[in-house]
């Protein structure tokens, strides 16, 4: 930026500074003193001897410029009220809009939540079917072995009856362990 433009930019603000400034001192119980104090004297310079048209043309005069920048104060309050307006107005949007994505993305995780219910929900059915599937097999282990050895006249062997029973231990362990898993 060249040094006259930043120049120009630090004059404006500090008019629009000073603009504020007046526009809150005028809006003031101050301001209200000060004027009728002023008004006040201006009908005492009158009572004092100074001529009444002279004095009505002074004051009339001063009020209309008065008047002139009060509502050139007015405006320039309004123009930056106007402007915050916008500002908030677009935060606002912009919140509705994030809120809106918000509910969006809770509306997915809720259907993800059901899925996943719907999945546990499954694998309960596979573990309970497992767990009858591994009952059958150790009442069918449990009937077979006193049944072949009828058929064959021979018992069947101690390790091979170990190595069943702790296969449908492990097996009884894993489907208990899946079950806890769930909960």
């Amino acid at each position: 930026m060249t040094q006259k433009k930043a120049k120009k930019t630090i004059q404006i603000a500090e008019i629009d500074e000073v603009s504020q400034k007046m526009t809150q001192w005028i809006g003031s119980i101050a301001s209200l003193v000060t004027h009728t104090v002023i008004f006040a004297f201006s009908f005492l310079l009158v009572l004092l001897g100074a001529p009444l048209d002279r004095v009505l043309l002074v004051l009339t005069t001063v009020v209309s410029l008065e008047a002139i920048y009060l509502a050139i104060f007015i405006q320039m309050t309004v123009n930056k009220n106007t402007a915050d307006i916008d500002e908030i107005q677009e935060d606002v949007e912009d919140i509705a809009e994030d809120i809106e994505e918000m509910e969006k993305d809770v509306d997915e995780i809720q259907k993800d939540i059901d899925e996943i219910q719907e999945d546990v929900d499954e694998i309960q059915e596979d573990v309970d079917e497992i767990q009858e599937d591994v009952d059958e097999i150790v009442e069918d282990v449990a009937e077979a072995a006193p049944t072949a050895a009828q058929h064959n006249g021979k018992v069947p062997h101690p390790e091979i009856l170990e190595k069943i029973q702790h296969v449908l231990e492990s097996l009884a362990k894993d489907v208990e362990a899946l079950k806890n898993k769930e909960k």
